[in-house]
């Protein structure tokens, strides 16, 4: 079922031609992926197939160009939060169906006949392709490109920091529109700016309205009448069980006490392919958990060649999501748009090199929208040079 509906979608968007096999041109092959999608639950709403382009067999400067598309970083999606907030103003979520099918490619490009879906009058005939197929190189900035010369057409303004972020002021109410691929979250402080803008769209692609945001990236997200609230309950609770953790005992600070990370090359060696995995999860526990920004970003420096000791530090910091796996942000309502910013460094920290971690906390009004704790990359010869360093990375996030 889900298979021919995504073939179905190929048909309505005339994506291909069936063509005779051309001489002295690469054939990509095809393939079908198959995942499920879940809601804010993490309980599986759809079942999707999926076909796509091995893309791996395109060759440069034949087959594409330019590949590089941006997309909006968690920070500017939680400052989009931060300005409902402060404006008062729900934020909608609108998903483009087959968003990649609604782009034509310049390039040629002949893929082989999906599998479950070849002609048997015609198998040795392969698809010249019209428009874009999931999996080839250039797609994200074909659709990129496209999506955004269809926003500003309609008189959107686009950011000049941030490319995926748009904005438009219509008799004094604002609108904000923010895109990642073929995800798009839009919020005004006037409902007929969405609605205009969601008519737009739906005139334009095959879209659909989900509705009040409530999961994005990951992110769990509570719209209520005094504010909104971000956490990350489902997907913790489904590392803990990932890593066997799910019966730990719990701790009540993510940092560890009398022990110093070091290098340890005496301890025995652990699984470097299970310990990045952890430090992964971790760090995508840090969307809406500052308080272990700099707990994982230390463990995160032995990654190359982890110990024991590094593993039980590890295990200490789950222990403490654990305890606190229900807590998340909370951005309040009407608090302004005063921007804050708070940077310090320690000074010569690090006991293996001793170079400085700065660290950076940005917030909009009483909303923190973004949090920073990094090794600095260079020795310093006073406190002074330590803190010139994090003070000129606080005002390029500022910025």
């Amino acid at each position: 079922m889900a298979m021919q509906e995504e073939h179905d979608q190929f048909v309505r968007n005339d994506v291909w031609a069936l063509i005779s096999c051309p001489v002295g041109h690469t054939i990509i092959g095809t393939k079908w992926v198959f995942r499920n999608k879940l809601d804010e639950n993490r309980v599986v709403c759809r079942s999707k197939a999926r076909l796509v382009a091995q893309g791996y067999n395109q060759q440069e400067s034949i087959n594409y160009d330019e590949t590089h598309a941006p997309v909006a970083r968690l920070e500017s999606i939680r400052i989009s939060h931060a300005y409902a907030c402060c404006y008062m103003f729900k934020l909608f979520q609108i998903d483009v169906k087959s968003d990649f099918l609604n782009v034509v490619i310049d390039e040629d490009m002949y893929v082989a006949q999906p599998l479950s879906f070849v002609d048997f009058q015609k198998p040795n005939h392969v698809y010249k392709l019209k428009k874009a197929l999931y999996g080839l190189k250039q797609d994200p900035k074909a659709w990129y490109d496209r999506l955004q010369s269809f926003i500003i057409n309609n008189k959107y303004n686009m950011r000049i920091v941030d490319n995926t972020l748009f904005t438009k002021i219509k008799d004094s109410h604002l609108i904000i529109i923010q895109i990642y691929v073929d995800d798009i979250i839009c919020g005004s402080t006037c409902q007929s700016l969405c609605d205009e803008f969601s008519k737009l769209m739906h005139d334009e692609f095959n879209m659909s309205m989900m509705g009040d945001l409530r999961f994005f990236l990951g992110l769990q997200i509570k719209q209520m009448n005094d504010g909104i609230f971000f956490n990350q309950s489902k997907y913790i609770g489904e590392m803990l069980k990932k890593f066997g953790l799910e019966n730990s005992k719990v701790t009540k600070t993510p940092m560890f006490r009398k022990r110093v990370l070091t290098l340890d090359k005496d301890s025995d060696s652990i699984h470097s392919t299970k310990y990045r995995g952890m430090i992964g999860s971790l760090l995508y526990f840090t969307a809406s958990k500052p308080d272990i920004m700099f707990s994982v970003c230390l463990c995160a420096r032995f990654q190359e060649d982890p110990k024991v000791p590094h593993l039980e530090v590890i295990k200490i910091i789950f222990r403490y999501i654990k305890e606190t796996q229900h807590l998340g942000l909370w951005y309040p309502k009407d608090t302004g748009v005063n921007v804050l910013v708070y940077a310090n460094s320690d000074c010569a920290g690090d006991v293996v090199d001793r170079k400085s971690t700065s660290g950076i906390c940005t917030s909009v009004g009483s909303c923190l929208t973004s949090w920073f704790s990094k090794k600095q990359t260079s020795r310093a010869n006073s406190i002074t040079e330590y803190d010139y360093v994090v003070v000129g990375r606080a005002c390029q996030l500022a910025l």
